[in-house]
């Protein structure tokens, strides 16, 4: 990882800077925009209007806050340029500026009596008017801050970020606190006050010393005191307090600890992605994403507003930031490997130190432009650039394995749960492209989160929370894993039921096993070694030549769906195949396996019969390795000594073209389908199957051979099967007429149309 950050430090990406930055007060860190959008939850809270007393006027600004713990710090309102304000008088005695669009929101609830004004407009003007225009500020200690640095504070700045949407339409500015604030603070020449401390509690001098910006609720139960209701109470007593409206919003807490996160300026580490935004975009088109509309979408978009990454961490455990500053004259390089530690260092030991904290911390490099002791600078590196160097620090790449590295990398496959298009599948797309200029991987299976049986999220705290090992003994790891493959595209969100787990173990896995049960019964109860036969095509049965047919198109749709990752498409492909070989083949082939001897018939009937069980087994495997390797092991490695000893060393097998025959199965599909619509016919008519029937009719513009009628006779316990396409003899109409509409219309002739 040393070797990397070196070569984005030479390509001038790695940079040290005070930034606005998502920061853990619990965890003492700022995070990455991609750790951020792990831990967004909702909300309630009040937000504050408030009103700022304009220099030598007798009125007041009134601007707003979601954030009333950063008032104390507050040094400039913001407005429009470009937007329509007002100066009125309210019912409530005072004049206000804010903005026009949002008058009758703010100011509405004012008028106490029916026809009473809520205000009278004295002068409206454009944002830009506004400008430089001063008030009093708001709170003495961020007064006395700003006089100590000889600047300019508590007047009116333009943006065209401030909307009037919602608010007032003039938005209160810290720039400690705020991306935009500190952006529009630059441009003015803010002063720097940030009345909050690295721990987030308001400092000393405050109104609120000691007080929490964003507790948690436990701290909350310790005796924590939060700010944002004490700062409202306050501003209430002086009466500077409009409203404090409630509202929801989603709000980020820390992916670690749960703590929310306050924007906070800090000293930090940055990797100018902004830089390298072209070739991200460009590099992510180059990916195969499983559904394509997360990597145009969500990850398309994420990288689109794309942000610099915060590389560096206040902590003491992680990978060290290989930076070295001298005190003196402020020189920094990077260094890139052991032996050029050891190099920098003058110490030919420092090549086998230590990586870690405290040990590194000790390596001194003399500074080649002042002489002086270079000293690493406190910060340890982002996890999850350890995340992302994943593809050449495993195999210690530039350094060994270089042929290996560039003839694995990209990756073909990976895979991981939805919320990683900012976590894992991020990181490794910014190191690839910032390092090589290309993705990291070829292909990008997106899986949806599991939820409850009613689509919740899962909790412990809810207590909804489904514990994998309890569902691993109660259903096995075979029945679990076919209902995540089978149950919806891997990309939605899968509800887990045990009924639907339940289910699919009956349907395929108690099928497939008891077809294997039936095979290994008559086998050993006939001594059956099918290593001793071979299968003759042109000696078999049109029930033996279908089933092949079937199997063979089932390994083809198989390998496609899996090809092309449809994997729910690939189950059914399966379930359907298995469903036919267990309730169809043998349940028609069944006496031809319990005749005597050992007649070619019946060796053809077993022998297909095998044929299917190892080949399913062996298609099936990547899904269900268990009851695959079961079948396996007893049915190869138990006979053939010779064979790869595990279903998972086979090859997956490959369908056989000449043993596919469309026609077969398209008129086996409808013997099937007749058989089935024969069998509904009878319920409805409450006839039971043993009960024989002169004859029964098919609508279909073909008449199926005389082999395929025979089957569809035995199975319905009919005499005859009659093929017709004009059924019009079989039908009767009945015509009721609508009351509801012909009533109103007929009125008395109503009885005479219903009896037509």
């Amino acid at each position: 990882e040393w070797w990397a950050l070196r070569t984005i430090w030479d390509k001038g990406l790695l940079y040290k800077g005070f930034k606005v930055v998502p920061y853990c007060p619990s965890c003492g860190t700022p995070l990455s925009s991609h750790e951020v959008a792990q831990g967004y939850k909702t909300l309630k809270e009040r937000s504050a209007i408030v009103r700022f007393k304009v220099k030598d006027e007798d009125a007041y600004f009134l601007a707003w806050t979601t954030t009333p713990w950063t008032l104390p710090s507050n040094i400039a309102l913001c407005v429009n340029p470009e937007d329509t304000y007002a100066k009125v008088k309210a019912a409530d005695g005072c004049i206000y500026y804010m903005g026009e669009a949002l008058l009758d929101t703010v100011l509405g609830s004012l008028a106490k009596e029916e026809g009473e004004k809520a205000y009278e407009v004295l002068m409206t003007m454009k944002g830009k008017d506004l400008e430089y225009k001063e008030y009093e500020p708001l709170y003495q200690c961020a007064a006395d801050v700003v006089e100590k640095q000889h600047k300019k504070a508590f007047f009116v700045y333009c943006d065209d970020y401030v909307t009037m949407s919602d608010g007032t339409g003039i938005v209160h500015i810290a720039p400690a606190f705020g991306e935009d604030d500190a952006r529009v603070g630059r441009k003015y020449d803010a002063p720097f006050v940030q009345l909050v401390d690295d721990h987030g509690k308001m400092k000393e001098g405050t109104p609120f010393a000691g007080m929490r910006c964003k507790p948690t609720e436990k701290e909350m139960k310790e005796g924590a005191v939060s700010a944002d209701p004490e700062v409202l109470k306050e501003l209430d007593k002086r009466g500077l307090l409009f409203a404090a409206p409630k509202f929801e919003h989603d709000y980020p807490h820390c992916w670690r600890c749960n703590t929310p996160l306050i924007y906070y300026a800090r000293e930090s580490w940055f990797i100018r992605m902004t830089a390298v935004k072209d070739d991200l975009v460009r590099n992510n088109q180059m990916i195969n994403w499983i559904p394509k509309s997360l990597g145009e979408g969500r990850f398309g978009n994420w990288l689109e507003n794309i942000q610099d990454w915060g590389i560096s961490r206040n902590r003491y455990w992680g990978t060290p930031l290989n930076i070295w500053e001298c005190p003196d004259c402020g020189h920094q390089l990077s260094v890139g490997s052991r032996k050029e530690l050891a190099e920098l260092s003058g110490k030919p030991e420092n090549e086998k130190i230590e990586l870690h904290r405290p040990y590194v911390d000790n390596v001194v490099i003399p500074c080649p432009k002042c002489g002086k002791d270079m000293h690493r600078v406190p910060e340890v590196i982002d996890c999850w650039f350890d995340s992302g160097a994943m593809p050449y620090a495993q195999l210690h790449y530039p350094f060994e394995n270089k042929d290996l590295f560039e003839k694995e990398f990209p990756a073909e496959f990976i895979s991981e749960a939805v919320d990683q298009t900012r976590g894992w599948f991020y990181s490794l797309h910014a190191e690839s492209t910032l390092l090589f200029n290309k993705p990291a991987y070829k292909n990008c299976l997106v899986l949806g989160h599991v939820l409850d049986k009613d689509g919740n999220k899962m909790s412990k705290s809810k207590g909804n929370a489904v514990d994998p090992m309890d569902a691993l003994n109660t259903f096995g790891a075979d029945a679990i894993r076919w209902y995540f493959y089978t149950n919806s595209a891997p990309w939605l969100p899968n509800r887990f039921h045990d009924k639907t787990v339940t289910e699919g173990q009956r349907k395929f896995l108690g099928t497939l096993w008891n077809t294997y049960a039936f095979y290994v019964l008559y086998a050993n109860i006939d001594e059956f070694d099918a290593t001793r036969y071979t299968l003759d095509y042109e000696k078999l049965a049109v029930m033996d030549k279908w089933l092949l047919s079937k199997l063979n198109s089932t390994v083809k749709a198989v390998d496609e769906s899996l090809g092309a990752y449809r994997i729910p498409e690939a189950g059914k492909a399966l379930e359907e195949f298995v469903d036919d070989m267990s309730n169809w083949y043998v349940r028609r082939s069944r006496t031809r396996f319990w005749a005597k001897g050992m007649e070619q018939d019946k060796i053809n009937a077993y022998m297909t019969l095998y044929t299917a069980l190892v080949t399913i087994a062996k298609a099936a495997a990547p899904m269900v390795p268990f009851i695959t390797e079961d079948i396996y092991q007893n049915l190869v490695v138990n006979l053939d000594k010779s064979a790869p000893e595990s279903v998972h060393l086979c090859r997956f097998p490959e369908a056989d073209e000449t043993l596919v025959d469309a026609g077969l199965e398209a008129k086996m599909d409808e013997v099937l389908k007749i058989v089935v619509l024969g069998r509904a016919g009878r319920n409805e008519a409450n006839i039971k199957n043993r009960q024989p029937l002169a004859g029964m009719y098919v609508k279909a513009k073909e008449v199926l051979p005389e082999f395929y009628q025979d089957i569809v006779r035995d199975e319905l316990n009919v005499r005859k099967v009659e093929f017709k396409d004009d059924v019009r003899e079989f039908t009767n109409y009945t015509f009721k007429p609508q009351l509801k509409t012909v009533g109103p219309k007929y009125g008395k002739l109503l009885g005479k149309i219903k009896q037509a």
